[in-house]
């Protein structure tokens, strides 16, 4: 079997867990058997363009004529049998499923965010959920509020691309997506619930797990929409040494507020960014991960990381969280308050044991309200839970997120939409 793997890889100084799956991705389907080809262009190379390069930058995540002529004579020249697309923007553009198509050549996509409809892509603005976007032909609130890279001009082009390219979408072949609330993402934008497969990602095996350690682990980008500010509000909740110790690692805008919590509180350390090396390690030092994310999170790495380690998590009860530790919550509309949130939770996440105070317990970890005092009520119950959910942290990992599994799953819907593409 021969793909195409098209990707537009984020900036380099942006840590980009999106890159980094595809990296991975593309190395388990070649360990596989599986003759990758990557058509990959990367953010990076803007400012190296010519004068005329960087002159058609505004109409690429449009059209994209240079990348078009590319795939072009790959696909003419190779002849694959599927191409995959993960980040068209804004080098390569969604005009490359109408490329492959014009080539007889059948696209699945992964979906990381929401950016069939939303122009930040992550249906979160001035720090709560926003989704004043959806449902309408031209993303006019993205244009007024901004949305795209802090620009006016920048956020209509987006918007303008979005509403250009629906038709576009609604011609992929076969849709990945990485949890059940992206298949509803998906449902409720018009796609055919037979053209989409849920299928996550996957870390590499660490190994056996270690014994558990001890505290709580936060690893993320330091920003409003991850939870950071949410977290340290409930850790100040308990007395200082109450809980173990909670490590945070990270960068980004909110990292004064990190530094200062740490300062503050003897059991707050601040890791900074951490290499692969220091991740595993910040893993094994904790009993529990934590996932705060104030907006539907896609698909939190860190989540199977530390499943794959035997920590379980406890995480907000939004986007692809529950799914990860199974505790399926009702997925409510984005943009549901908290409150909304907390009465899913309340019975047990829909898919776990009831537990007190609107927890819901998964397989594999709890899921709270994004509120401070549920996520603060959360904290001593998963501390005294972690031992109990070790074991069945690490059975979820291996049946549902080794790579083993998830390679098995995209190879069988590569060859699928082979056999039967849905483009005319």
């Amino acid at each position: 079997m021969k793909i195409v793997v098209a990707h537009n890889r984020y900036r380099e100084a942006q840590p980009s867990g999106e890159n980094t799956i595809v990296d991975s991705e593309i190395a388990q389907l070649t360990g596989a058997g599986v003759e990758v080809l990557p058509f990959i262009r990367s953010s990076d190379e803007i400012p190296s363009m010519s004068k005329v390069a960087k002159a058609m930058l505004p109409i690429s995540p449009i059209w994209a004529p240079r990348a078009q002529h590319d795939l072009s004579r790959l696909l003419t020249e190779h002849r694959p049998d599927v191409l995959h697309l993960h980040n068209p923007y804004p080098l390569l553009s969604p005009w490359v499923v109408r490329t492959a198509h014009r080539h007889g050549v059948p696209v699945v996509q992964t979906v990381h965010n929401y950016r069939q409809v939303c122009s930040s892509g992550i249906y979160f603005r001035d720090g709560v959920i926003c989704q004043d976007c959806k449902g309408r032909a031209l993303g006019v609130p993205a244009i007024k509020h901004r949305c795209y890279r802090d620009s006016a001009a920048q956020s209509a082009l987006m918007a303008t691309t979005l509403a250009v390219h629906r038709g576009t979408w609604r011609s992929v072949d076969r849709y990945v997506a990485l949890t059940s609330a992206i298949a509803d993402h998906l449902s409720d934008y018009g796609i055919p619930d037979e053209r989409i497969v849920v299928k996550p990602n996957s870390v590499p095996d660490p190994g056996r797990p270690t014994p558990l350690g001890d505290g709580f682990l936060y690893m993320a980008r330091l920003s409003p929409e991850k939870g950071v500010d949410l977290l340290l509000d409930a850790w100040r909740r308990h007395p200082v040494g109450a809980l173990g110790t909670l490590r945070i690692a990270g960068d980004g805008e909110l990292r004064p507020l990190v530094e200062a919590a740490a300062a503050e509180r003897a059991d707050v350390v601040y890791l900074g960014q951490l290499d692969r090396a220091g991740v595993r390690a910040a893993v094994e030092a904790s009993a529990v991960v934590i996932a705060a994310s104030m907006w539907h999170d896609v698909l939190p790495t860190v989540i199977i990381e530390a499943l794959a380690s035997g920590r379980p998590v406890l995480g907000t009860a939004l986007g692809g969280i529950p799914y990860l530790v199974g505790a399926d919550a009702p997925h409510e509309p984005a943009g549901t308050g908290p409150a909304q949130v907390a009465s899913a939770v309340a019975g047990g996440g829909g898919g776990g044991s009831p537990m007190p105070d609107g927890i819901g317990l998964g397989d594999a970890g709890w899921v709270v309200a994004p509120e401070p005092a549920a996520l603060a009520a959360a904290l001593p119950v998963a501390r005294a839970g972690a031992p109990g959910l070790a074991l069945t942290a690490r059975a979820r990992y291996e049946r549902t997120f080794h790579p083993d599994v998830v390679t098995k799953q995209l190879i069988d819907i590569y060859a699928g939409v082979a056999r039967n593409p849905n483009h005319v």
